[in-house]
């Protein structure tokens, strides 16, 4: 279920690659820091490039995904933590909250081209068969209607019940 004020995505390098899916493993060399059913589920089995990529995306955001991610850390979102730049199965999403299944996609304006936004449909689909729940907004979403861009975020993220803090549903 995608709940967007525009719809876009942001393609995965792995098409340039010839890189197939799906992918098996847990992402390489970074089992260590997770445990595999906690990998498994944050991760959905990435491939070891795709934490190359993120790092490099990381390191060199856009002007609208660096903004949003000030807003994010400034908002303090309370209970609710997002990834920059997190890999899941063989896309990187820019922004991740594991615990509500949440991406937010900040998208430029090459996502209006429609081979581009025929890939970005295909990959929100593949997504959505995870359970992941996609936000969309363009960089002047961001930019110019930043409340209205926080209270979309907010009310998806408060959508659904949590989990009690440190545990499970009985």
């Amino acid at each position: 279920m995608t709940n967007n004020l525009n719809t876009h995505a942001a393609k995965s390098p792995l098409g340039d690659l010839g890189v197939e899916a799906p992918f098996r493993g847990f992402g390489g060399g970074r089992r260590g820091k997770y445990s595999d059913i906690g990998f498994v589920n944050m991760f959905y089995n990435a491939p070891q490039i795709l934490f190359e990529f993120a790092k490099s995306n990381r390191a060199n955001p856009t002007e609208a995904e660096d903004f949003l991610w000030k807003q994010l850390c400034d908002n303090k979102l309370k209970q609710f933590h997002f990834r920059r730049q997190h890999p899941i199965k063989y896309f990187i999403a820019d922004f991740y909250c594991h615990k509500t299944k949440l991406i937010i996609e900040v998208d430029g304006g090459y996502h209006t081209i429609p081979e581009q936004y025929e890939y970005d449909r295909t990959r929100d689909s593949e997504l959505e068969e995870l359970g992941i729940t996609i936000l969309h907004f363009t960089n002047e979403q961001v930019f110019y209607e930043t409340d209205r861009v926080l209270e979309t975020i907010n009310n998806e993220l408060h959508k659904y019940p949590q989990p009690p803090q440190g545990g499970f549903y009985p």
